[in-house]
Parts: C-alpha cells; sequence; structure tokens
C-alpha cells in the first residue's frame, strides 16, 4: 500500500480538470486500488488499471473498482488513451530509464495530464506478499532528481516522504 502523502492533492488537480465535464483515467500500477478508492464518482467517465501482478487483481477486487483491468507491464503493454494517467508509486520500481521512457509513454497517452507519485527520500523496498514487483530498483529519487529527469513537470506538492507531480499535455 503506498503512502497517503500527495493523494488529496492529486486527486484535487484531477477534479478540477474535470469541471468541464469527467476524466478518463489510466491508473499505471493499481495495486491495491488506491486512487480508483480516491477518484470514485462524478468526475471519472472511466478507471482503467494496468497492473503487472495478476495476484492484486483478485486479493484486492481491483474489478470492482475498475472498469478495465489489463494485466501487463506498462513497459511493454499498450497504454490505453485517458484524459489523465497516473504513474502512482511506480517509476520507483524499475530503472531511471525504463521510467523515463514510461513518462513520455504516459504523455503521449494522456489528453489533458499525467500525474507521478514518487518517494523522494532514499526508500528502499523488498518482496511484498511473493511480488518480486514490488522491489525497489531505484530507491534514491529526491526532488531535484525528479525535476531534472521527467520533463514537462509544471506543478507539485512535497511531503516528507513523496513527491506528486504533474505534467500537463
Amino acid at each position: 500500500m503506498s503512502s497517503t502523502e500527495g493523494k488529496s492533492w492529486t486527486r484535487d488537480r484531477v477534479f478540477a480538470l474535470a469541471e468541464e465535464g469527467p476524466v478518463s483515467v489510466l491508473d499505471i500500477g493499481p495495486g491495491v486500488g488506491t486512487y480508483a478508492k480516491l477518484l470514485a464518482g462524478q468526475h471519472v467517465s472511466r478507471l482503467t488499471g494496468i497492473e503487472i501482478w495478476q495476484p492484486y487483481v483478485d486479493t484486492y477486487r481491483l474489478h470492482e473498482y475498475y472498469d478495465e483491468i489489463v494485466v501487463g507491464d506498462a513497459r511493454k503493454v499498450d497504454l490505453p488513451k485517458a484524459d489523465v494517467v497516473i504513474v502512482g508509486d511506480v517509476a520507483e520500481h524499475m530503472t531511471e530509464a525504463d521510467a523515463l521512457t514510461l513518462w513520455e509513454r504516459c504523455a503521449e497517452a494522456a489528453g489533458k495530464a499525467v500525474y507521478l507519485s514518487i518517494p523522494i527520500v532514499h526508500y528502499p523496498q523488498h518482496e511484498i506478499e511473493g511480488n518480486p514487483h514490488e522491489i525497489h530498483v531505484d530507491e534514491d529519487w529526491n526532488h531535484e532528481r525528479v525535476l531534472a529527469s521527467f520533463t514537462g513537470i509544471g506543478a507539485w506538492e512535497l511531503g516528507s516522504e513523496v513527491g506528486v507531480y504533474e505534467r500537463r499535455v
């Protein structure tokens, strides 16, 4: 389960984008369905999740919260178009090169904005519930490195451990 830091900021930013009408959302790495629960309601027209670990789909009943769940690696599967793409606590689970490539692919899939949530302190993590994808491959992100590495960031909020970032497209 991801940190709560930055979640309300992201929710408020997505809801602001939905002022003209509901938005579609693509959630990369839904895990326990945090963003689906956070964004549920009239502001979102469709929720799609891409989850790499099939057991999470069943354990956390993701089909109950998402209109569609794609089981696969977001670095490899086609990303469906959506108004908003959320890369929530995912980038640290891959190499920097893979994270930056995914970021650009998410920007291509997004119609309005991409949101990134990432630890901004040394944050090691190991396998959880038998899921090898939970390991933090790159555990040393910080705010300055995020801004220097991920292109197009225009707004952010920093917590004590997690930063959340917005890229409008």
